[in-house]
């Protein structure tokens, strides 16, 4: 049956036949049911919302009327629970539950920059719309409507910002008008109407509808427009196009002047050639050519700048930022995360993509070898690369960036204009001196400047920026004695090359002392400085910042973004440095850029596991590559520091997935580190080497250091000042035994006094209690740990219980509440940006929908779930749902399909990765269940003790448990039923509790009870349940269990 609460109450049996419920109150009564479908809906609620303020004489009663009425009209899905009723229907059965889920699949495809995925999946969403939701139950609607009426809203501006970034906004105008005459104080819904008229080219119209916006804003709220409805005026004002740029390429502020012959040979190399380099020196604007040439390519782009990198540093995780490939772990075990050129090879391998890389020429060889990896194994790929060297693979098509065209000498002044270079220093010094215009007094002035510039656009627009304070004729007249020199000819460097440091140089020596002081200093910064970062790094007066910081701008020397972070040219960067290391202030800069940064992560670290850790994630973002430039120099210079820092950026790193450049980081720290724990650093030492073993095991000399924290573990501060000590030491160690020091350290944990630090440690003996068999008290763990984390608003920690709850509430056979509480932890991975962690949830449902007897939705989410993860290049959850797919398969009796899928994600999933050997045993057991079922009784029992001696190698009983009922299948079927029912015992003894409703348990027990009986089986089932983990691992023949504490 269908239900339908977006608009009237709807209800439609087979063949969409409509079926009557009753009158108001029987309506009202499956109303409030369908709000929450297959959830108990208590009693008093539901009175409340039938009778309201006045309830009859014997509500009871009149109650069970309405029910008796309801379950007339609905024959078997009204149940009666304790404390209320539920409706047992599933929720994709009610169309309020179908909407929400196409509008979050939508605000996934248009985050992922799928604008006609997104379109598609949100005007499907709002089909289902049949006008007000309850509307002939006003009653009952209220907040619930109001509620729906919000979604719906939010459904039409995510869909309306998927049109308008299709690029087709002349539809959206009308319909805007319409929704804002409806909404008129809803700003999304002006900003993208003030967004459509100005993609449409009626400017003047945008600024009239922001006009209106802002005097209705003030006159009603008293509130001014928000900041991205500034920002829409602000594009109109500029005359901007309103579509954001496409795939994250930059947006450009300038016209695009005198490249049109280089911009079509780049296009024709890119449709014959694989890898195009632009190549050139600094300043020919290679960068400017690249995003043009991008912007007119067809297809997907991703533009990766490779300028704040390091020398040396791998540029794949960078490219791994640019595609929003998130590492975050949502999970009750934490995955670890292959080396990032892997991920990019499996993540790139189906899709058809331009991939731009930037200012190679610092890592020409990380960016050759990363570019040869992926075209080699991604076959709908192109790179266009800007570099000042070639990148010297088989198949590169070079394209040199030459100067601008120059006049010739003596050509008319009335031609001067036809020439790139003239018109662009025209262009440029009109923008910065409006009364400045290119005639016969200065047209000879100007040829003569961009000649002397050799036509590079970088020192051309520098030198227009002059005439803002200086007349053109005083600009060619600095500009001639300052390149005497090179009217001598060559000296040591290409002329381009000197002509550009001429340029900056020249540029330098106009400042004053103040400002040139603070331009050197500026240098550490790698990702901009706010004023606040320049005065404290820096260490001008903190009144003077500001002012200086602006000259900077004005003169060119830096720029200030819409972030309030002012960045320099990377040329102007580089001279800068040299000036710092002339004035011997280098090492005393960047000590003082990382401890700055050092307080930044530490003011931060309270927050990340607050409700406004959202916003203080973002705070982290937006100075990444300056954390990550601070790492890189205290490992060189300063490795206590260096441990100090990373422990600090520790959480966020793992909660923003960067657990890969996390154990990087660790790694190259270690390298310059004796193992050893040192005094006053012991917490900090020990969350270094357990992140640099969590993906990368073999690091130089990892085993040493991972000895030395064990050997000296008793030193570390218990409880510990730093909290995620326990999360790395859990995911590098495993299950600990007791009364070893990796257990100590955890019940420490629970003296802390900060509410995120128990909520952990209630999380943590929740998972402790799992492994021991002791099922209840993990319930109550992950219930408190539930709560403290609901409490502070924590996202990562609360969808890492949730998951749990939801395993073990499927195991007690409420799979309709089990799925609501992975529906919940999917919200949160929304929320946190997670595609990972929906991907891996969405497997996680689908098990439940399989045991819940929901064939078709368990098949959605398995599939949902490859798909994403296949895009993301996240094998080991790829391979998870491919093997719920072969599960699916064999439990629908296609044998020979289920194998090919389980061994095919086998085939995908390699081992000796952290996380992958969890998939492969599951994946092994899925096999051993497809033999025992084709007859192969002996080839069944390998694949289950693999399973298991895998498993158990790491302390996971829950596969030792699967194999253990696997095995009782191949009892069975060997005519062994006493046998059969006796490891079904042990297998929920191993576990310490049942699965109920598992369809491979269910088949074996009914067959054990075909042939003992029901008191025949009820003993054997017993006697394995009696048993100790060990020794019911012993009855299945599994052995080689550590950390056990039974018999």
């Amino acid at each position: 049956m269908r239900f339908g609460i977006l608009g009237p109450l709807d209800v439609r049996g087979p063949g969409d036949a409509p079926v009557s419920v009753g009158g108001p109150k029987v309506r009202a009564l499956l109303g409030l049911l369908l709000l929450e479908p297959g959830r108990i809906v208590g009693t008093n609620r539901l009175v409340d919302g039938i009778y309201g303020d006045a309830p009859p004489p014997g509500t009871a009663n009149a109650l069970q009327s309405q029910v008796s009425r309801l379950r007339q009209a609905l024959p078997g899905l009204v149940e009666r629970h304790p404390g209320g009723y539920r409706l047992a229907v599933a929720p994709a059965d009610v169309d309020a539950h179908r909407f929400a889920e196409l509008a979050a699949e939508g605000r996934t495809a248009l985050a992922a920059g799928q604008h006609g995925v997104a379109s598609k999946a949100l005007r499907e969403a709002l089909a289902l719309w049949r006008g007000p939701a309850l509307a002939d139950l006003p009653e009952l609607a209220g907040a619930h409507a109001a509620r729906l009426e919000e979604l719906r809203l939010s459904a039409v501006e995510d869909r309306v910002d998927a049109d308008l970034a299709a690029g087709d906004p002349e539809p959206l105008v009308p319909e805007l008008r319409d929704l804002v005459a409806e909404h008129p104080l809803r700003e999304r819904l002006r900003t993208r109407l003030v967004l459509a008229l100005h993609a449409c080219g009626r400017s003047a119209e945008a600024l009239s509808a922001f006009d209106e916006a802002r005097r209705l804003l003030a006159d009603e709220l008293g509130v001014d427009p928000s900041p991205e409805l500034a920002d829409a005026h602000l594009t109109v004002l500029r005359a901007e196009r309103a579509d954001p740029p496409r795939n994250g390429l930059p947006a450009q502020l300038t016209s695009f002047v005198g490249r049109d012959a280089e911009l079509a040979r780049v296009t024709s190399a890119l449709a014959s050639a694989r890898l195009v380099t632009l190549t050139g020196p600094g300043g020919t604007g290679k960068t400017r050519l690249a995003i043009e040439s991008a912007r007119a390519h067809p297809g997907e782009v991703c533009f990766v700048e490779l300028a704040p990198l390091g020398d040396g540093a791998d540029p794949a995780q960078a490219v791994l930022d640019a595609l929003g490939l998130r590492q975050t772990a949502l999970g009750a075990r934490s995955r670890g995360d292959r080396p990032a050129r892997q991920r990019l090879v499996h993540a790139l391998a189906e899709r058809d993509l331009l991939l731009v890389l930037d200012n190679c020429e610092h890592l020409v060889e990380q960016a050759a070898e990363l570019a040869g990896e992926l075209l080699g194994g991604c076959g709908g790929l192109r790179v266009l690369a800007t570099s000042r060297e070639a990148l010297g693979i088989t198949g590169e098509a070079l394209c040199p960036v030459p100067q601008l065209a120059l006049p010739p000498p003596h050509a008319p002044t009335e031609d001067a204009l036809d020439y790139p270079a003239v018109r662009l220093f025209t262009e440029r010094a009109a923008a910065v001196a409006p009364g400045f215009a290119l005639d016969a007094n200065t047209a000879d002035t100007v040829v003569h400047i961009c000649r002397a510039l050799d036509g590079l656009p970088l020192a051309i627009e520098l030198a227009a920026a002059r005439v803002r304070s200086l007349p053109v004729e005083e600009v060619a007249t600095r500009l001639d004695d300052r390149f005497a020199l090179l009217s001598r000819g060559s000296r040591t460097a290409a002329p381009r090359h000197r002509t550009l440091r001429s340029v900056v140089e020249w540029s330098w020596d106009l400042l004053d002392d103040e400002e040139r002081q603070l331009a050197r200093r500026l240098t550490v910064f790698a990702g901009g400085a706010t004023i606040e970062a320049a005065h404290r790094v820096c260490g001008l007066d903190v009144n003077a910042v500001p002012e200086v910081l602006s000259g900077l701008a004005e003169k060119s020397l830096a720029d200030l973004g819409a972030d309030g972070r002012y960045r320099m040219l990377e040329t102007v960067r580089a001279f800068g440095a040299h000036q710092l290391d002339a004035a011997g202030e280098r090492d005393r800069l960047h000590r003082a850029h990382a401890e700055y940064f050092l307080t930044v992560v530490d003011e931060a670290q309270g927050h990340l596991v607050t409700a406004a850790q959202l916003e203080w994630m973002r705070r982290l973002d937006a100075d990444h590559d300056n954390l990550h430039a601070a790492m890189r120099w205290a490992i060189r210079s300063d490795p206590p520091l260096a441990l100090r820092l990373l422990a600090s950026l520790m959480p966020y790193l793992w909660l923003r997935g960067r657990r890969t450049e996390a154990t990087t980081l660790a790694g190259e720290l270690l390298g310059v580190l004796e193992p050893g724990m040192p005094d006053g650093l012991e917490e900090e030492y020990a969350m270094c080497v357990f992140s640099a073993a969590f993906v990368d095991p073999e690091v130089d000399r990892l085993a040493e250091h991972r000895r030395a924290v064990h050997a000296e573990a008793t030193r570390i501060r218990r409880p510990p000042e730093h909290s995620f000590l326990l999360v790395l030491w859990g995911a590098a160690n495993g299950i600990p035994e007791q009364n070893t020091t990796d257990h100590l350290l955890r019940q420490s944990i629970g003296a802390s006094a900060d509410q995120w630090s128990r909520a952990l440690d209630h999380f943590g003996w929740g998972m402790l209690r799992i492994y021991a068999g002791e099922v209840p008290l993990a319930q109550q763990n992950f219930a408190a740990a539930r709560e403290f984390f609901g409490e502070l608003g924590e996202r990562w920690g609360l969808a890492l219980t949730l998951n749990e709850l939801a395993r073990l509430t499927g195991w007690r056979g409420e799979h309709a509440e089990a799925v609501a509480l992975f529906d919940e932890a999917l919200e949160l991975a929304g929320q946190l940006d997670a595609l990972e962690d929906r991907a891996e949830v969405l497997f996680l449902r689908g098990q439940a929908h399989l045991r819940a007897g929901s064939r078709e939705r368990a098949e959605a989410d398995f599939v949902e779930s490859e798909l994403l993860a296949r895009r993301l290049g996240t094998r080991e959850i790829a391979a998870s749902a491919r093997g719920g797919l072969g599960d699916l398969a064999r439990l629908d009796g296609d044998l020979a399909e289920a194998a090919r899928l389980c061994e095919q994600a086998l085939a995908d999933c390699p081992s000796g990765l952290f996380g992958f050997d969890e998939v492969r045993a599951n994946l092994e057991v899925s096999l051993g269940r497809i033999a025992e079922a084709s007859g192969e009784y002996a080839e069944a029992r390998r694949r289950f003790r693999d399973a298991a001696r895998s498993g158990l190698g790491r302390s996971d009983v829950l596969v030792a448990a699967l194999a253990a009922e696997g095995l009782a299948a191949v009892s069975l079927a060997e005519g062994d039923a006493a046998g059969a029912a006796r490891l079904l015992g042990a297998g929920t003894a191993v576990r310490g509790g049942a699965i109920a409703a598992d369809p491979d348990v269910e088949r074996v027990a009914s067959g054990a009870k075909a042939a003992l009986g029901e008191t025949g089986f009820a003993a054997a089932h017993a006697a394995g349940l009696a048993l100790s983990q060990r020794e019911a691992l012993e009855l299945a023949g599994l052995t080689g269990l550590t950390g056990l504490t039974g018999g």
